[in-house]
C-alpha cells in the first residue's frame, strides 16, 4: 500500500513539474526597458485617484540623488489593447476592478513570458484598489526591483571582467563588467572606474576590522566618518588639496539588507569633493564578515554632471549585489 502510495504521489509531482515545463518551454522572452512598467488600467482610472496612486507608489523618487528621479518610468496601457507583444514587458502591473474581485494583491511570475513579474490589485472598488497600492507598496516596489536587478546582473554576466587579484586580495567574487578598469590598487584597497558618456562610474572596495562600527544612534555619522577617511586617503580631487567627502548638507538614507546571506548596512547619499565643485550619488554596502572578522565595504559612486543618474546607480546597485 505504502509502495502505490509512494507511485500515485511521484507520478502527480513528475506530471505537474513535466506540465509547467512545458508551459515555460512555450513562453517568448520577455522584453522591456530595464525599470519600466507597464501599467494596464482604463484611461479614466489612471486619470483619477487609482493613478495617483500609482504614481505615488510607483513614480516616487530615488532615495539619494541629487535631483528628482522616479523608481520606474510608467506605461499606461488600458486593457482592451493589453495582448499580443505589449503582454512580453518584463514587469507589468495589473489593476482589477469589479464586485467579482476580493481586495488583494497577488504576485506572479513568468505569466506571458520569462522571466516576468506581474503584480495583480484588486478590489471591488476603485477606494479598495487604492487602500491596497498604499498599504502594499513596499512589497510591489520591492518585487519589481528584485525583478529588474536579476535581468541587469543576466545583461553583465554577458561580458564579465576577469581580475584575479581582487580574489586574492579580499577573498570575494564580484561580477564586474568588462567596461571597468583598475583606476587604483593600495594593499588591499581597489577603486575601478569605466568611463560614460558624461563622466565615469566608479567602485571602492576594502576592509575594515569587524568592530569599527557600532551600531548606535550615531551610525550614520560613523559611516559618514569612514567614507570620509577613506577618500582623503585614497580618491583625490583635480586639484590640489581636494578629495572626496560626504556631501554635508543632504542626510544620507541608511537601510538594514541582507548581501550574500550576511547583514548589511546600505547608505545612499551624495559625494562631494572637498575644495572643488564635484559631486554625485553613492550606494554603499557596509557587510559583516564574521566568519573572516571584518567588515567588507563595497561602494559605488556616479559623476555625471547635467543628466539622469538614476540608471547608473541602478548598475551599481546591481554590480554591487553579485559579490559573494
Amino acid at each position: 500500500m505504502y509502495k502505490s502510495l509512494f507511485f500515485i504521489s511521484t507520478f502527480l509531482l513528475v506530471l505537474t513539474s513535466c506540465k509547467e515545463g512545458k508551459k515555460q518551454q512555450l513562453l517568448s522572452e520577455s522584453s522591456g526597458n530595464l525599470n519600466n512598467v507597464s501599467v494596464v488600467v482604463n484611461n479614466d482610472m489612471w486619470q483619477g485617484k487609482v493613478g495617483e496612486a500609482i504614481r505615488s507608489t510607483m513614480a516616487a523618487p530615488v532615495d539619494g540623488l541629487p535631483q528628482e528621479e522616479p523608481l520606474f518610468n510608467l506605461s499606461q496601457i488600458p486593457p482592451q489593447v493589453f495582448s499580443g507583444f505589449v503582454t512580453k514587458n518584463r514587469t507589468i502591473l495589473k489593476i482589477e476592478i469589479g464586485a467579482n474581485y476580493e481586495s488583494a494583491v497577488k504576485f506572479a511570475k513568468n505569466v506571458y513570458a520569462i522571466p516576468q513579474k506581474v503584480v495583480i490589485v484588486s478590489g471591488k472598488t476603485e477606494a479598495e484598489v487604492v487602500q491596497q497600492l498604499q498599504d502594499n507598496a513596499a512589497k510591489i516596489t520591492e518585487a519589481f526591483n528584485s525583478q529588474e536587478t536579476k535581468e541587469k546582473q543576466r545583461r553583465i554576466k554577458l561580458s564579465l571582467l576577469k581580475i584575479d587579484t581582487i580574489e586574492e586580495a579580499l577573498g570575494i567574487k564580484m561580477e564586474l563588467p568588462s567596461a571597468y578598469r583598475i583606476a587604483k590598487k593600495e594593499n588591499n584597497f581597489f577603486w575601478l572606474r569605466k568611463d560614460i558618456t558624461t563622466g565615469t562610474q566608479n567602485i571602492m572596495l576594502y576592509e575594515l576590522p569587524l568592530n569599527r562600527l557600532k551600531h548606535n544612534d550615531s551610525l550614520v555619522n560613523q559611516i559618514i566618518n569612514i567614507r570620509d577617511s577613506i577618500g582623503k586617503v585614497h580618491i583625490p580631487g583635480p586639484t590640489e588639496g581636494s578629495f572626496m567627502i560626504t556631501e554635508k548638507a543632504y542626510a544620507p538614507y541608511l537601510f538594514e539588507k541582507t548581501i550574500d546571506d550576511k547583514p548589511a548596512i546600505e547608505t545612499k547619499g551624495i559625494w562631494d569633493v572637498k575644495n572643488a565643485f564635484m559631486s554625485g550619488p553613492f550606494i554603499n554596502y557596509m557587510i559583516e564578515d564574521k566568519a573572516n572578522n571584518r567588515l567588507l565595504v563595497v561602494e559605488g559612486f556616479t559623476f555625471a554632471p547635467s543628466v539622469g543618474k538614476r540608471d547608473y546607480v541602478f548598475e551599481l546597485e546591481a554590480i554591487l549585489k553579485s559579490v559573494k
